[in-house]
């Protein structure tokens, strides 16, 4: 009997799965932006409220020693919670997001234009534990060059959080998707935050749309074929 016992507990260890170590790794969320942008420039670049907040995530998704939350579920509980769309929300609540979330930094920023063609990108960090806002940066560049702007404050929020060093290879990989990232002009960038808005407004025909419109104008932007392939359930194949 003693045996069978011994036989039956090794039989249901080898056939459970063991349970998942806890992700221990510093964990990032970024609200849609807010559109400071004045007159009809403001209508014009409403959707890069979206399009920003996505560029960021993907580019602090590149170390692999943090956590970033998907933009698909920061905009879920925003609906839920029937929150601002355009990111426009008090320290208080971004750190209540932050809490449902599960995510300690809560990224929060503005961007605006002026009449030079310049972009500037402020931004702010709440801990969600605190409360408190941990960290705040401003950046601008120019709209032609505007993913390496992207970019760079993603590697500004890295060193600003005190987040982990990327390592050797996921430096390789910054670089060469910056590099990748120089040939898309501000146009795609538009194009591709039209197609996450209808995705967010629930109008997924449109968004497969925009998104083939933005793949078949500008086929280096790799974000917007990843995007399409996401949305249809299909591959990234060229």
């Amino acid at each position: 009997m003693r045996l069978c016992l011994t036989r039956s507990l090794a039989l249901v260890l080898m056939t459970t799965p063991l349970v998942a170590q806890e992700d221990l790794r510093p964990t990032v969320a970024v609200l849609p932006f807010v559109n400071s942008a004045i007159g009809a420039a403001n209508a014009e670049l409403a959707p890069l409220s979206k399009g920003i907040a996505d560029l960021l995530i993907t580019d602090l998704g590149m170390n692999p020693g943090i956590r970033v939350v998907e933009r698909e579920n920061i905009q879920r509980l925003l609906d839920e919670q029937r929150l601002a769309q355009d990111g426009r929300v008090d320290d208080a609540t971004a750190a209540r997001i932050g809490k449902l979330l599960g995510a300690k930094h809560m990224v929060t920023g503005s961007f605006i234009t002026d009449r030079s063609g310049q972009m500037v990108l402020s931004l702010k960090a709440i801990d969600s534990e605190t409360g408190r806002i941990a960290w705040t940066h401003r950046d601008q560049g120019k709209t032609d060059d505007f993913l390496a702007l992207v970019a760079k404050v993603a590697g500004a929020a890295n060193t600003g959080l005190k987040l982990p060093a990327l390592t050797p290879q996921a430096k390789a990989a910054a670089a060469e998707r910056t590099a990748d990232q120089k040939k898309i002009p501000f146009q795609a960038v538009m194009l591709y935050s039209r197609a996450l808005s209808a995705q967010d407004a629930g109008q997924k025909d449109e968004a497969i749309q925009l998104f083939t419109q933005t793949i078949e104008r500008f086929p280096d932007f790799e974000d917007a074929r990843k995007a399409r392939a996401k949305l249809t359930g299909g591959g990234a194949a060229r």
